[in-house]
């Protein structure tokens, strides 16, 4: 393992200014995504669509330092034939890959889930990396609800997701390590700090136990933020402090950067917390954005699944992609959403 190698992309994939497109959706929710706007989710649909985003030159050469592929995108070619993982690399990003095969039941907890697709792990991201790829992203799902999360939960994903990191790095591929604390339910925000600290305590415990170097990873957590069904949301403050205070806390200096997912969040909001995170300052990490539904709701909307609208969408994809960018530094304003509309 060349660990210079490793944080040197580590490093570049939160530089300051740029954020990661988390296009990586699987095939049943890109056919939820298409559904919301009347598109068919056939096999060329999704790789035209995907086409249209990596080929927007404003976005992907500015404000998006890596993509997240989804296993089918990965092996597939644009239109003219070119593979769609070197358009990302002629725009100057790095691809990358979500490698984990969801989710199922975790025995003897009712409720809870733990992430699959450790075997044969290695051999695949072999062949991920000779196809381009250069970091991988394997999401763990934690749920609160009455009774739960319980430790075992925790414990199992937690060690799951080191084990993915440690393989990643022997193939020379920067781990995302995402453990999503889900914001459904009617939790308020304390209580997302205290689950959100739980688990990433036991996952860096967990990432030390199995040797992974920190300097050659990415994380990607989830916010300090109320349950989308609790009658008191936190504002955009509050929410920016505790997942400050929460991350220092919890997250060694070693660790290049933090990009954020949406979680369900709206774009606007995701986009205000970060800025808002960024603007606290004084942070030992990057604080960056990893989006999937809070960069690309207002694309697909554009797009329709139409041919005629694909400078539309990609214009939309652009404007995202840039006001996360400005958030990734500090420099956001409300008003430049105002403006761009």
């Amino acid at each position: 393992m060349n660990l210079t190698e490793l944080n040197k992309i580590a490093v570049a994939m939160v530089a300051p200014g740029k954020g990661i497109l988390a296009a990586d959706e699987s095939s049943g929710t890109i056919k939820k995504r298409f559904d919301a706007i009347k598109v068919e989710s056939t096999e060329e649909n999704r790789r035209d669509y995907r086409e249209m985003l990596f080929r927007s030159r404003e976005a992907m050469s500015k404000y998006i330092s890596g993509v997240i592929l989804y296993d089918e995108t990965i092996w597939q070619n644009a239109k003219d034939g070119t593979p769609l993982v070197k358009l990302i690399e002629q725009a100057g990003s790095i691809p990358g890959i979500k490698v984990d095969e969801g989710t199922q039941a975790l025995p003897q907890c009712p409720g809870e889930l733990v992430t699959v697709g450790l075997d044969k792990l290695a051999e695949r991201l072999k062949k991920y990396y000779e196809r381009g790829a250069r970091f991988a992203k394997w999401r763990a799902v934690i749920d609160i609800g009455s009774g739960i999360p319980t430790m075992t939960a925790i414990s199992v994903n937690a060690h799951a997701l080191a084990r993915y990191a440690a393989l990643c790095q022997a193939a020379q591929i920067v781990p995302i390590v995402e453990p999503e604390v889900l914001m459904d339910g009617d939790h308020d925000i304390d209580r997302c700090y205290d689950v959100t600290q739980r688990v990433l305590n036991k996952t860096f415990q967990e990432l030390r136990v199995q040797r992974v170097e920190l300097e050659g990873m990415v994380l990607k957590p989830n916010m300090a933020i109320s349950g989308k069904k609790c009658a008191k949301q936190a504002s955009v403050a509050e929410v920016a402090e505790k997942t400050v205070r929460m991350l220092k806390a919890c997250v060694p200096a070693a660790v290049p950067g933090i990009a954020f997912l949406s979680g369900g969040q709206s774009d606007e909001e995701a986009t205000a917390h970060l800025d808002a995170m960024n603007k606290i300052g004084g942070l030992p990490w990057k604080l960056t954005f990893s989006y999937g539904r809070a960069l690309q709701a207002a694309p697909q909307k554009a797009w329709a699944g139409k041919s005629e609208n694909v400078a539309a969408g990609q214009r939309a994809f652009a404007h995202r992609a840039h006001m996360n960018g400005l958030a990734s530094k500090g420099a956001w304003e409300s008003g430049l959403e105002k403006k761009a509309a």
